[in-house]
């Protein structure tokens, strides 16, 4: 497979990472440690409100979302421990 086919393929799947999606959210009291994860579960396990708790929509695909929110989710672990315990990394982001 080409590299500009494979980084086209890779931004498509990222725009619909559930743990992208939250993480970007910045919902205050939304979940900030496994965030993708727990929202593709809470979809999964048929979540009513998802908007009211993690303040996105979840993917379309939640069981295909699954393991790459996970793993994302658990290299970001380090970022989301210390955003949720109040230290200041001086990192900033969005779109």
């Amino acid at each position: 497979m080409n590299r500009p086919l494979l980084a086209l393929l890779l931004a498509l799947v990222v725009q619909g990472c559930a743990s992208v999606t939250t993480l970007n959210a910045a919902k205050p009291g939304a979940p900030i440690i496994y965030s993708g994860t727990r929202l593709d579960w809470y979809s999964l396990n048929g979540g009513c409100c998802p908007m009211d708790r993690f303040g996105v929509e979840p993917p379309r695909y939640p069981g295909l979302d699954l393991p790459a929110s996970a793993l994302l989710d658990t290299l970001l672990l380090p970022f989301a421990v210390a955003a949720e315990l109040g230290v200041n990394l001086g990192v900033s982001g969005g779109y």
